[in-house]
Protein backbone atom coordinates (compact mmCIF):
# COMPACT_ATOMS: atom_id res chain seq x y z
CA UNK A 1 0.00 0.00 0.00
CA UNK A 2 2.80 2.41 0.95
CA UNK A 3 4.62 1.60 -2.29
CA UNK A 4 1.46 2.33 -4.28
CA UNK A 5 1.06 5.69 -2.59
CA UNK A 6 4.67 6.54 -3.35
CA UNK A 7 4.26 5.61 -7.00
CA UNK A 8 1.13 7.76 -7.31
CA UNK A 9 2.87 10.68 -5.58
CA UNK A 10 5.76 10.37 -8.02
CA UNK A 11 3.35 10.42 -10.97
CA UNK A 12 1.61 13.51 -9.61
CA UNK A 13 5.00 15.19 -9.28
CA UNK A 14 5.80 14.22 -12.89
CA UNK A 15 2.57 15.80 -14.07
CA UNK A 16 3.41 18.94 -12.13
CA UNK A 17 6.78 19.13 -13.81
CA UNK A 18 5.08 19.09 -17.21
CA UNK A 19 3.64 22.53 -16.54
CA UNK A 20 5.36 25.67 -15.35
CA UNK A 21 4.16 27.91 -12.54
CA UNK A 22 0.74 29.16 -13.55
CA UNK A 23 0.52 32.89 -14.34
CA UNK A 24 -2.28 35.02 -12.86
CA UNK A 25 -5.90 34.97 -14.00
CA UNK A 26 -6.71 38.00 -16.12
CA UNK A 27 -10.38 37.95 -17.10
CA UNK A 28 -11.77 41.48 -17.17
CA UNK A 29 -8.54 43.22 -16.15
CA UNK A 30 -7.60 46.13 -18.39
CA UNK A 31 -4.49 48.30 -18.24
CA UNK A 32 -5.17 51.76 -16.83
CA UNK A 33 -2.12 53.30 -18.48
CA UNK A 34 -2.41 51.57 -21.85
CA UNK A 35 -6.00 50.34 -22.24
CA UNK A 36 -6.72 47.49 -24.64
CA UNK A 37 -8.82 49.68 -26.91
CA UNK A 38 -5.96 52.17 -27.28
CA UNK A 39 -3.81 49.59 -29.10
CA UNK A 40 -5.19 50.07 -32.58
CA UNK A 41 -3.15 47.38 -34.29
CA UNK A 42 -4.01 44.64 -31.79
CA UNK A 43 -6.26 41.82 -33.01
CA UNK A 44 -9.44 41.15 -31.03
CA UNK A 45 -11.46 37.95 -30.82
CA UNK A 46 -14.92 37.86 -29.26
CA UNK A 47 -15.32 34.44 -27.67
CA UNK A 48 -18.70 33.07 -26.62
CA UNK A 49 -18.68 30.69 -23.67
CA UNK A 50 -20.84 27.85 -22.41
CA UNK A 51 -19.55 26.50 -19.11
CA UNK A 52 -20.23 24.07 -16.28
CA UNK A 53 -17.96 26.08 -13.98
CA UNK A 54 -19.24 27.98 -10.96
CA UNK A 55 -19.22 31.76 -11.35
CA UNK A 56 -17.05 33.72 -8.93
CA UNK A 57 -16.38 37.33 -8.04
CA UNK A 58 -12.67 36.68 -7.48
CA UNK A 59 -10.64 39.26 -9.38
CA UNK A 60 -9.57 38.03 -12.80
CA UNK A 61 -11.17 34.60 -12.43
CA UNK A 62 -14.80 34.99 -13.67
CA UNK A 63 -15.42 31.21 -13.43
CA UNK A 64 -13.73 28.92 -10.91
CA UNK A 65 -12.88 25.22 -10.96
CA UNK A 66 -15.98 24.35 -8.94
CA UNK A 67 -18.87 22.57 -10.66
CA UNK A 68 -22.05 24.55 -11.27
CA UNK A 69 -25.51 22.91 -11.30
CA UNK A 70 -26.57 24.76 -14.46
CA UNK A 71 -25.00 25.80 -17.74
CA UNK A 72 -23.50 29.29 -17.71
CA UNK A 73 -23.52 31.42 -20.86
CA UNK A 74 -21.23 34.39 -21.37
CA UNK A 75 -18.68 36.08 -23.63
CA UNK A 76 -15.36 37.89 -23.43
CA UNK A 77 -13.15 39.86 -25.81
CA UNK A 78 -9.56 38.69 -26.12
CA UNK A 79 -6.91 41.13 -27.33
CA UNK A 80 -3.93 39.61 -29.13
CA UNK A 81 -0.84 41.87 -29.22
CA UNK A 82 0.55 43.19 -32.52
CA UNK A 83 3.82 41.37 -31.83
CA UNK A 84 2.12 37.97 -31.42
CA UNK A 85 3.99 35.00 -32.86
CA UNK A 86 2.12 32.00 -34.21
CA UNK A 87 1.99 29.10 -31.76
CA UNK A 88 2.65 31.32 -28.75
CA UNK A 89 0.47 32.71 -25.95
CA UNK A 90 2.19 35.88 -24.78
CA UNK A 91 0.59 35.72 -21.36
CA UNK A 92 1.38 38.30 -18.67
CA UNK A 93 3.32 37.09 -15.66
CA UNK A 94 1.91 39.94 -13.59
CA UNK A 95 -1.11 42.21 -13.72
CA UNK A 96 -2.25 44.33 -15.36
CA UNK A 97 -1.38 42.92 -18.79
CA UNK A 98 0.33 45.13 -21.34
CA UNK A 99 -1.88 44.86 -24.46
CA UNK A 100 0.98 46.10 -26.62
CA UNK A 101 2.94 42.91 -25.98
CA UNK A 102 0.63 40.53 -24.09
CA UNK A 103 -2.79 38.89 -24.33
CA UNK A 104 -5.59 40.67 -22.48
CA UNK A 105 -9.19 39.64 -21.77
CA UNK A 106 -11.83 42.33 -21.36
CA UNK A 107 -15.58 42.91 -21.50
CA UNK A 108 -16.80 39.80 -19.65
CA UNK A 109 -20.57 39.58 -20.16
CA UNK A 110 -23.15 37.13 -18.81
CA UNK A 111 -26.27 36.16 -20.77
CA UNK A 112 -29.43 35.60 -18.77
CA UNK A 113 -30.95 33.14 -21.22
CA UNK A 114 -30.09 30.92 -24.16
CA UNK A 115 -32.14 33.24 -26.40
CA UNK A 116 -29.91 36.18 -25.48
CA UNK A 117 -26.84 34.02 -26.05
CA UNK A 118 -28.09 32.98 -29.50
CA UNK A 119 -28.90 36.59 -30.34
CA UNK A 120 -25.34 37.59 -29.46
CA UNK A 121 -23.87 34.90 -31.69
CA UNK A 122 -26.24 35.81 -34.52
CA UNK A 123 -25.16 39.44 -34.26
CA UNK A 124 -21.52 38.39 -34.66
CA UNK A 125 -22.39 36.10 -37.57
CA UNK A 126 -24.20 38.96 -39.30
CA UNK A 127 -21.02 41.06 -39.16
CA UNK A 128 -19.21 38.49 -41.28
CA UNK A 129 -19.32 37.74 -44.98
CA UNK A 130 -21.77 34.94 -45.86
CA UNK A 131 -18.98 32.41 -46.45
CA UNK A 132 -17.56 33.12 -42.98
CA UNK A 133 -20.73 32.53 -40.96
CA UNK A 134 -19.43 29.43 -39.24
CA UNK A 135 -19.13 28.44 -35.59
CA UNK A 136 -16.11 26.70 -34.07
CA UNK A 137 -16.89 24.84 -30.84
CA UNK A 138 -13.69 24.33 -28.81
CA UNK A 139 -13.46 22.00 -25.78
CA UNK A 140 -10.32 22.31 -23.65
CA UNK A 141 -8.44 19.60 -21.82
CA UNK A 142 -7.22 18.60 -18.36
CA UNK A 143 -5.59 21.00 -15.89
CA UNK A 144 -7.04 24.19 -17.37
CA UNK A 145 -8.24 27.22 -15.47
CA UNK A 146 -10.88 29.35 -17.13
CA UNK A 147 -8.21 31.88 -18.12
CA UNK A 148 -6.13 29.08 -19.64
CA UNK A 149 -8.98 27.89 -21.81
CA UNK A 150 -9.98 31.39 -22.97
CA UNK A 151 -6.43 32.25 -23.98
CA UNK A 152 -5.96 28.95 -25.79
CA UNK A 153 -9.06 29.24 -27.96
CA UNK A 154 -8.22 32.86 -28.80
CA UNK A 155 -4.66 31.92 -29.80
CA UNK A 156 -5.89 28.93 -31.79
CA UNK A 157 -8.50 31.01 -33.65
CA UNK A 158 -5.98 33.77 -34.34
CA UNK A 159 -3.28 31.46 -35.65
CA UNK A 160 -5.60 29.35 -37.80
CA UNK A 161 -7.12 32.55 -39.23
CA UNK A 162 -10.56 31.14 -38.50
CA UNK A 163 -12.97 33.84 -39.64
CA UNK A 164 -16.18 32.58 -38.06
CA UNK A 165 -17.46 32.83 -34.48
CA UNK A 166 -15.55 30.92 -31.76
CA UNK A 167 -17.45 29.26 -28.91
CA UNK A 168 -15.65 27.79 -25.91
CA UNK A 169 -17.17 24.95 -23.91
CA UNK A 170 -15.35 25.17 -20.59
CA UNK A 171 -16.00 22.30 -18.21
CA UNK A 172 -15.03 22.45 -14.54
CA UNK A 173 -11.35 21.54 -14.58
CA UNK A 174 -9.71 22.28 -11.24
CA UNK A 175 -6.66 23.74 -12.97
CA UNK A 176 -4.38 21.70 -10.71
CA UNK A 177 -2.03 18.98 -11.90
CA UNK A 178 -2.82 16.83 -8.84
CA UNK A 179 -6.57 16.78 -9.57
CA UNK A 180 -6.59 14.33 -12.48
CA UNK A 181 -9.47 12.23 -11.13
CA UNK A 182 -11.49 15.33 -10.22
CA UNK A 183 -11.03 16.62 -13.77
CA UNK A 184 -12.06 13.31 -15.31
CA UNK A 185 -15.25 13.23 -13.26
CA UNK A 186 -15.94 16.89 -14.08
CA UNK A 187 -15.58 16.11 -17.77
CA UNK A 188 -17.94 13.15 -17.58
CA UNK A 189 -20.46 15.12 -15.54
CA UNK A 190 -20.53 17.80 -18.26
CA UNK A 191 -21.92 15.47 -20.96
CA UNK A 192 -25.56 16.62 -20.84
CA UNK A 193 -24.53 20.28 -20.81
CA UNK A 194 -22.32 19.80 -23.87
CA UNK A 195 -25.30 18.30 -25.68
CA UNK A 196 -27.42 21.22 -24.52
CA UNK A 197 -24.80 23.60 -25.89
CA UNK A 198 -24.89 21.80 -29.24
CA UNK A 199 -28.65 22.22 -29.38
CA UNK A 200 -28.32 25.92 -28.56
CA UNK A 201 -25.74 26.42 -31.31
CA UNK A 202 -27.94 24.55 -33.77
CA UNK A 203 -30.58 27.24 -33.25
CA UNK A 204 -28.23 30.03 -34.40
CA UNK A 205 -27.98 31.25 -37.98
CA UNK A 206 -24.57 29.67 -38.47
CA UNK A 207 -24.09 28.04 -41.88
CA UNK A 208 -21.41 25.61 -40.76
CA UNK A 209 -20.06 24.05 -37.58
CA UNK A 210 -16.67 22.66 -36.61
CA UNK A 211 -15.67 21.01 -33.33
CA UNK A 212 -12.19 20.83 -31.86
CA UNK A 213 -11.53 18.98 -28.60
CA UNK A 214 -8.22 18.63 -26.80
CA UNK A 215 -6.95 15.99 -24.37
CA UNK A 216 -9.57 15.11 -21.73
CA UNK A 217 -12.03 17.32 -23.58
CA UNK A 218 -12.01 14.58 -26.24
CA UNK A 219 -13.21 12.06 -23.65
CA UNK A 220 -16.09 14.37 -22.78
CA UNK A 221 -16.97 14.89 -26.44
CA UNK A 222 -16.96 11.23 -27.48
CA UNK A 223 -18.94 10.28 -24.37
CA UNK A 224 -21.51 12.97 -25.25
CA UNK A 225 -21.81 11.56 -28.77
CA UNK A 226 -22.36 8.08 -27.38
CA UNK A 227 -24.99 9.36 -24.94
CA UNK A 228 -26.82 11.15 -27.72
CA UNK A 229 -26.95 8.04 -29.88
CA UNK A 230 -28.19 5.89 -26.98
CA UNK A 231 -30.67 8.22 -25.28
CA UNK A 232 -32.56 9.91 -28.09
CA UNK A 233 -31.32 7.94 -31.10
CA UNK A 234 -30.06 11.11 -32.70
CA UNK A 235 -26.63 12.41 -33.50
CA UNK A 236 -26.89 15.81 -31.82
CA UNK A 237 -23.62 17.08 -33.26
CA UNK A 238 -24.39 15.72 -36.70
CA UNK A 239 -24.26 19.16 -38.32
CA UNK A 240 -20.53 19.40 -37.63
CA UNK A 241 -18.41 19.70 -40.77
CA UNK A 242 -15.16 18.75 -39.03
CA UNK A 243 -14.84 16.89 -35.72
CA UNK A 244 -11.23 16.99 -34.56
CA UNK A 245 -9.60 15.43 -31.50
CA UNK A 246 -6.11 16.58 -30.52
CA UNK A 247 -4.05 14.35 -28.20
CA UNK A 248 -7.17 12.53 -26.90
CA UNK A 249 -6.70 11.41 -23.30
CA UNK A 250 -8.93 8.38 -23.73
CA UNK A 251 -8.25 4.76 -22.84
CA UNK A 252 -7.76 3.00 -26.19
CA UNK A 253 -10.03 0.08 -25.21
CA UNK A 254 -12.70 2.53 -24.11
CA UNK A 255 -12.39 4.39 -27.41
CA UNK A 256 -12.99 1.18 -29.34
CA UNK A 257 -16.12 0.56 -27.30
CA UNK A 258 -17.30 4.14 -27.81
CA UNK A 259 -16.88 3.93 -31.58
CA UNK A 260 -18.93 0.74 -31.67
CA UNK A 261 -21.86 2.74 -30.26
CA UNK A 262 -21.61 5.54 -32.84
CA UNK A 263 -22.99 4.85 -36.35
CA UNK A 264 -20.24 4.29 -38.91
CA UNK A 265 -21.75 6.98 -41.10
CA UNK A 266 -21.17 9.51 -38.30
CA UNK A 267 -17.54 8.65 -37.49
CA UNK A 268 -15.96 11.28 -39.71
CA UNK A 269 -13.37 12.11 -37.05
CA UNK A 270 -9.83 13.46 -37.36
CA UNK A 271 -7.52 12.32 -34.56
CA UNK A 272 -4.18 14.06 -33.95
CA UNK A 273 -1.63 11.76 -32.31
CA UNK A 274 2.00 11.99 -31.25
CA UNK A 275 4.09 9.18 -29.82
CA UNK A 276 6.29 11.61 -27.87
CA UNK A 277 3.34 13.14 -25.92
CA UNK A 278 4.81 13.29 -22.41
CA UNK A 279 1.55 14.17 -20.68
CA UNK A 280 -0.14 11.09 -22.13
CA UNK A 281 2.79 8.94 -21.05
CA UNK A 282 2.06 9.94 -17.47
CA UNK A 283 -1.67 9.51 -18.00
CA UNK A 284 -1.05 6.00 -19.27
CA UNK A 285 0.86 5.07 -16.12
CA UNK A 286 -1.84 6.50 -13.86
CA UNK A 287 -4.51 4.64 -15.83
CA UNK A 288 -3.10 1.14 -15.50
CA UNK A 289 -0.76 1.05 -18.49
CA UNK A 290 -3.44 1.09 -21.22
CA UNK A 291 -2.45 3.16 -24.25
CA UNK A 292 -4.07 6.57 -24.61
CA UNK A 293 -5.62 7.33 -27.99
CA UNK A 294 -3.48 10.43 -28.48
CA UNK A 295 -0.28 8.38 -28.29
CA UNK A 296 -1.54 5.14 -29.82
CA UNK A 297 -0.32 3.46 -32.99
CA UNK A 298 -1.62 5.48 -35.93
CA UNK A 299 -2.27 2.45 -38.13
CA UNK A 300 -4.31 0.75 -35.41
CA UNK A 301 -6.44 3.85 -34.94
CA UNK A 302 -7.01 4.17 -38.68
CA UNK A 303 -8.33 0.62 -38.73
CA UNK A 304 -11.02 1.74 -36.29
CA UNK A 305 -12.51 3.97 -38.97
CA UNK A 306 -11.10 7.40 -38.10
CA UNK A 307 -8.65 9.61 -39.99
CA UNK A 308 -5.35 9.87 -38.12
CA UNK A 309 -2.86 12.73 -38.35
CA UNK A 310 0.47 11.67 -36.87
CA UNK A 311 2.41 14.64 -35.48
CA UNK A 312 5.21 12.59 -33.93
CA UNK A 313 7.87 14.22 -36.08
CA UNK A 314 6.74 17.78 -35.32
CA UNK A 315 9.31 19.36 -33.02
CA UNK A 316 8.61 23.08 -33.10
CA UNK A 317 5.69 23.30 -30.66
CA UNK A 318 5.96 26.23 -28.27
CA UNK A 319 3.33 24.57 -26.07
CA UNK A 320 5.09 21.24 -25.61
CA UNK A 321 4.33 17.78 -26.95
CA UNK A 322 0.76 17.64 -25.63
CA UNK A 323 -0.44 20.76 -27.47
CA UNK A 324 1.22 20.53 -30.87
CA UNK A 325 -2.12 21.35 -32.49
CA UNK A 326 -1.78 24.93 -31.23
CA UNK A 327 1.92 25.29 -30.45
CA UNK A 328 3.32 24.42 -33.86
CA UNK A 329 2.93 27.21 -36.45
CA UNK A 330 2.86 24.70 -39.30
CA UNK A 331 0.11 22.61 -37.72
CA UNK A 332 -2.17 25.51 -36.77
CA UNK A 333 -1.85 26.95 -40.27
CA UNK A 334 -2.76 23.62 -41.84
CA UNK A 335 -5.76 23.22 -39.57
CA UNK A 336 -6.79 26.73 -40.52
CA UNK A 337 -6.60 25.85 -44.21
CA UNK A 338 -8.98 22.96 -43.62
CA UNK A 339 -11.49 25.15 -41.78
CA UNK A 340 -11.82 27.59 -44.68
CA UNK A 341 -14.73 26.66 -46.89
CA UNK A 342 -17.52 28.21 -48.92
CA UNK A 343 -20.86 27.03 -47.58
CA UNK A 344 -22.82 28.73 -50.34
CA UNK A 345 -21.10 27.46 -53.46
CA UNK A 346 -21.76 23.76 -53.96
CA UNK A 347 -19.52 23.77 -57.05
CA UNK A 348 -16.50 24.64 -54.92
CA UNK A 349 -15.15 21.69 -52.97
CA UNK A 350 -12.39 22.89 -50.63
CA UNK A 351 -9.68 20.43 -49.68
CA UNK A 352 -10.32 18.29 -46.64
CA UNK A 353 -8.00 18.31 -43.66
CA UNK A 354 -6.42 15.09 -44.86
CA UNK A 355 -5.82 16.42 -48.36
CA UNK A 356 -4.16 19.55 -46.98
CA UNK A 357 -1.91 17.70 -44.55
CA UNK A 358 -0.81 15.17 -47.15
CA UNK A 359 1.31 17.91 -48.70
CA UNK A 360 3.47 18.12 -45.59
CA UNK A 361 6.14 15.38 -45.41
CA UNK A 362 6.66 15.52 -41.62
CA UNK A 363 3.01 14.77 -40.95
CA UNK A 364 1.80 11.24 -41.64
CA UNK A 365 -1.86 10.86 -42.48
CA UNK A 366 -3.79 7.60 -42.35
CA UNK A 367 -7.26 7.49 -43.85
CA UNK A 368 -9.65 4.63 -43.04
CA UNK A 369 -10.61 2.31 -45.87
Amino acid sequence: MIATVRVFATLVLCIGLLSCTRPPDLIGIDNGTDPVLSVNDASRQKVFIATTREATEAIGVFYSGERAPDLGLSSVVVSIPPSHQSGMIERPKRLPPDPRTEFSVIEPAVYGSSNAFVAGINAELARRAPQDRDVLLFIHGYNNTFSDSVLRIAQFVEDTNFSGVPVLFSWASAGKASHYVYDMNSALAARPQLLKTARILASTRAQGFDLFAHSMGSLLTVEALVEASLVDNTYTLGRMDNVMFAAPDIDLDLFKSQLNRIPKTERDFYVFVSKDDRALMVSRRISGGVARVGAADAAELSNLGVSVIDLSEIGDSASGTHSKFAGSPAVVQLIGSSLKKDNFDSKVQPPTLVEVLNDVPVIRVLVPD
